[in-house]
């Protein structure tokens, strides 16, 4: 998987969640999906669009988290079966949830918070390497199980599941796991038939029924990204010039411009 320290605020970022001297509370963004089916991209592509991705990350507003900075210390005993590839990573134990609850807690209160970065080669959190997030006004949270556990599904303003088929997400994670993790070839295909796909069926695709915007073919499906930039950037500009917030989709759910690649759902929550 390729280095996503682009999508963060670091040490050194200026607050811009801020009106009038006041810090405001973030539009937060969950965003769940399948191992690769494009999570990651789909939020470039709107920090993109926001112009947010080359922006100077001392006047960047929209920053993302990846819940694999949440990932739980392993033991001695479970490094030892994720060495021989028998690890289930996509189970919801191999998450530290409290502090995922605290951190975006905390994040919304308007608080500065300190996240590692995750190593992929080694399976292990980096703490040398915290990445630190300052008030910002949309902060977009991606990662498999991200409104599995009920507490946390709760906290998001918008939630997107990112839905692609199980031979485009196999396709891309064999060549990513084999020539960026410097995983065995036999290996990744083993545990993707023993522990992604189960895990995928069980935890990950019950969790699409929460979702207000189902998001097929993921970064590919422009019409929903621009969807989802357009209600982003309403709220931006409401904001700057000190309007009411409105957190709901119905607003730009009312008015898709092709219902077939988007499907705006009803909160469930």
């Amino acid at each position: 998987m390729s280095d996503r320290s682009g999508h963060f605020g670091v040490n050194g970022v200026k607050p811009s969640g801020m009106v009038n001297g006041e810090v405001k509370q973030p539009f937060l963004i969950g965003v769940a999906g399948g191992t690769a089916s494009g999570k990651s991209t789909v939020c470039k592509r709107i920090m993109e669009q926001l112009g947010q991705a080359d922006m100077d990350h001392t006047q960047r507003q929209v920053v993302c988290i990846s819940q694999d900075s949440f990932y739980r210390e392993l033991t001695a005993a479970e490094k030892a079966k994720a060495e021989r590839g028998v690890y289930n990573f996509d189970h919801p134990d191999a998450f530290n949830e409290d502090l995922m609850l605290k951190t975006l807690q905390d994040i919304l209160a308007g608080k500065k918070v300190e996240i590692p970065s995750y190593d992929y080669r080694s399976n292990s959190l980096r703490p040398e390497r915290l990445i630190t997030i300052y008030p910002v006004d949309v902060v977009m949270f991606e990662g498999i199980l991200t409104f599995y556990f009920p507490e946390i599904r709760d906290l998001f303003h918008m939630k997107l599941f990112v839905d692609t088929d199980s031979d485009t997400r196999l396709a891309r994670r064999v060549p990513r796991d084999v020539n960026e993790w410097g995983r065995d070839l036999d290996q990744v295909l083993n545990y993707y038939l023993n522990y992604v796909k189960p895990a995928f069926e069980e935890f990950c695709s019950p969790t699409k029924k929460f979702a207000d915007v189902i998001i097929p073919r993921g970064a590919d499906n422009t019409v929903a990204i621009e969807l989802i930039v357009e209600h982003i950037r309403e709220f931006l500009n409401n904001r700057s010039s000190g309007r009411s917030q409105d957190f709901n989709l119905s607003s730009a759910a009312a008015k898709p411009k092709k219902p077939d690649n988007i499907s705006p759902l009803q909160r469930l929550h």
